[in-house]
């Protein structure tokens, strides 16, 4: 085995997943007082993906895991650790990352659930990350899976004009390594957390409160503030911790949440608009799913190639956030 500290994870493949029903603007404006015009100005969203009756979060979560195997070349047999960020799992137990495992086939290493909201794929990326670093396991699937239409208020207009499912997923491998910038792989990531916002953005239900799956609930304003204003934080870190500068980067990928706080964002930053990597018109709010999403379409369409200095950035509930640079 190499020895730690000469390992790093490495993206082998990307994949995702949206279900095959589409609910336009035009058919929100149907259900509630709301526009497409005034969606669009807002949010940026266009249109947003909904599960079928029947469809899990575990089977968004496995087709996206089956898609970006086989963008590494990979079967599932090779991998040997399976993380999910998601906050809508298809039980409350046994975890969606065991209901995966299963379903790919996979009867050895470990999976398991990570709840970070919005940001669960960065700290799922980040945890793959450290254990991979460690020379414990060798390859992981790291897969942000929702169905927050299940936790939607179909009558409430500020939030179910935002969200939508579908699931994203990486390989990461973990690959011998000089340490240098110029190698591939997950070059630093950074996380953070503050307990004292949950009124802001949260779901109001749970086994141990109500009994209840809930619906969100979220205070706009105050979100929209949080993200834009304290958040940035976690790239700047990224920039201290490696010396990459903002004009280094190829491509920043955020969570792909709103596209005023995604075009704010970047901009305080100092990150050109060319620069950015936005999908939002097309899935809308996919919390944890969002930015492999993102990742996945960038990929097909080739703006990101092997060697790109690529910039993770997301925010939740909770509050929750945090980043990953990445060479590609």
């Amino acid at each position: 085995m190499t020895a730690v500290g000469q390992l790093r994870s490495v993206v082998a493949g990307v994949g995702s997943y949206l279900p095959e029903r589409v609910l336009t603007n035009a058919e929100l404006a149907s259900m509630v007082d709301t526009s497409d015009e005034w969606i669009v100005q807002r949010t940026g969203i266009r249109e947003r993906h909904i599960a079928a009756p029947g469809e899990t979060t575990s089977m968004l979560g496995e087709r996206a895991a089956r898609a970006a195997l086989a963008d590494a070349g990979l079967r599932p047999e090779d991998i040997d650790l399976v993380i999910v960020g998601t906050s809508t799992p298809d039980y409350t137990f046994p975890s969606t990352a065991t209901q995966i495992q299963a379903a790919l086939g996979i009867f050895h290493g470990v999976a398991f659930d990570l709840q970070a909201v919005c940001s669960g794929f960065v700290f799922a990326l980040a945890t793959a990350d450290k254990f991979l670093r460690s020379g414990s396991h060798k390859r992981a699937l790291v897969i942000g899976a929702e169905t927050f239409s299940r936790i939607i208020d179909w009558t409430d207009r500020t939030t179910c004009v935002l969200f939508g499912d579908g699931a994203g997923a990486v390989v990461l491998e973990a690959r011998a390594s000089d340490g240098s910038m110029a190698e591939r792989g997950v070059l630093t990531t950074h996380l953070r957390s503050d307990g004292r916002h949950r009124a802001k953005l949260h779901v109001d239900g749970g086994p141990s409160s109500t009994g209840t799956v809930g619906h969100l609930r979220m205070e706009g304003k105050e979100v929209f503030r949080f993200a834009v204003g304290m958040v940035t934080d976690v790239v700047k870190d990224a920039f201290a911790a490696t010396g990459v500068t903002p004009g280094e980067l190829r491509w920043f990928v955020p969570h792909q949440a709103n596209r005023r706080i995604i075009d704010m964002s970047a901009a305080k930053l100092g990150i050109g608009p060319e620069k950015i990597v936005a999908t939002v018109h097309l899935h809308g709010n996919t919390s944890a799913a969002s930015i492999p999403l993102a990742l996945s379409v960038a990929r097909r369409d080739g703006r990101i190639e092997r060697g790109d200095l690529v910039m993770l950035e997301a925010v939740g509930g909770g509050f929750t956030w945090g980043s990953a640079l990445i060479r590609w």
